[in-house]
């Protein structure tokens, strides 16, 4: 800050008064308590105060976005329709626009079928062609 020869600031010479920062308010700088000639004990005070209600907020904010997640998990869970796969099992393998089976607008979007060689867990399937040879790569349950 740009200080005259008698100590004021510019701001303080135009307006009367010292210009504070808004986070000068929520934390107070020693300028800020100066001014509002607070002790040491009631200033600690006040903050601590201060400190325990962002707590109680931070914690409020926590359980009320958990809740949140939980509940909108349950209602997407309601609506999840849990596929079993069988190894032996025929399927057909979605074509994705990215892949370069996907030839245009008019081509089909399913390929196959292949038989279900073996299931792991988490949703993951290794496929095999008719013929018997089997794919090195699992794929996803989804998109079969």
């Amino acid at each position: 800050m740009v200080r005259t020869s008698i100590g004021a600031t510019p701001y303080m010479l135009a307006y009367g008064t010292e210009a504070v920062i808004l986070a000068e308010i929520e934390i107070p700088s020693l300028r800020v308590i100066q001014e509002a000639e607070l002790d040491d004990a009631e200033w600690v005070k006040s903050r601590y105060e201060q400190l325990a209600l962002i707590d109680r907020k931070r914690m409020n904010v926590v359980c009320h976005s958990q809740l949140y997640q939980n509940r909108m998990s349950r209602a997407f869970n309601k609506r999840v329709k849990p596929r079993k796969f069988t190894p032996g099992q025929l399927v057909l393998k979605k074509i994705f626009p990215y892949q370069d089976e996907a030839k245009g607008k008019f081509s089909p979007n399913l390929k196959g079928p292949y038989m279900v060689h073996r299931v792991l867990t988490g949703g993951a399937l290794i496929l095999a062609e008719m013929d018997g040879e089997v794919w090195p790569k699992p794929i996803n349950a989804d998109a079969v």
